[in-house]
């Protein structure tokens, strides 16, 4: 079904179980080889990405999915981090998210978010949008090797 031919870490910073189920059971349909890791906190998001605490035998994700509305630590303030930091800037930050707001996408982007997606709350229209996020991100696009 996918042409993506190698395994793909996946980072999801989602606080809602009910979101983070429908992310998982979505993914899981595209039948390609992944690692789904979850953190339900940008504070976790955070110590992940820099292999800290609990976190520091994991890989570096080859794509982020992040929420907006995370406790201990906004999405968006965990989007400036990821983008502020030379090892982890080159990483596909996803930005999945209820809100419509016009200033939320505008803030995500000045951010340098690399692109800003309505969370679908139908499951079919969820898979269908984890299917182009997977295409574009790995079957289209050339990201560069990991920095770290």
């Amino acid at each position: 079904m996918q042409n993506t031919a190698h395994h793909i870490n996946i980072l999801l910073v989602e606080d809602n179980p009910g979101d983070a189920r429908l992310a998982q059971e979505g993914i899981k349909e595209l039948g390609f080889q992944h690692t789904l890791s979850i953190v339900d906190d940008g504070l976790k998001a955070i110590n992940y990405l820099h292999r800290q605490g609990e976190f520091e035998n994991v890989s570096q994700p080859d794509l982020i999915l992040l929420d907006l509305n995370l406790p201990k630590k906004s999405g968006k303030e965990v989007l400036a981090e990821i983008k502020e930091d030379i090892h982890l800037r080159t990483i596909p930050v996803v930005v999945l998210s209820t809100s419509k707001s016009e200033k939320d996408i505008s803030e995500v982007y000045n951010l340098h978010g690399n692109c800003y997606i309505t969370k679908p709350v139908d499951f079919e229209e969820f898979v269908n949008v984890v299917k182009t996020i997977n295409n574009f991100w790995f079957n289209l696009v050339k990201l560069p090797k990991e920095n770290n």
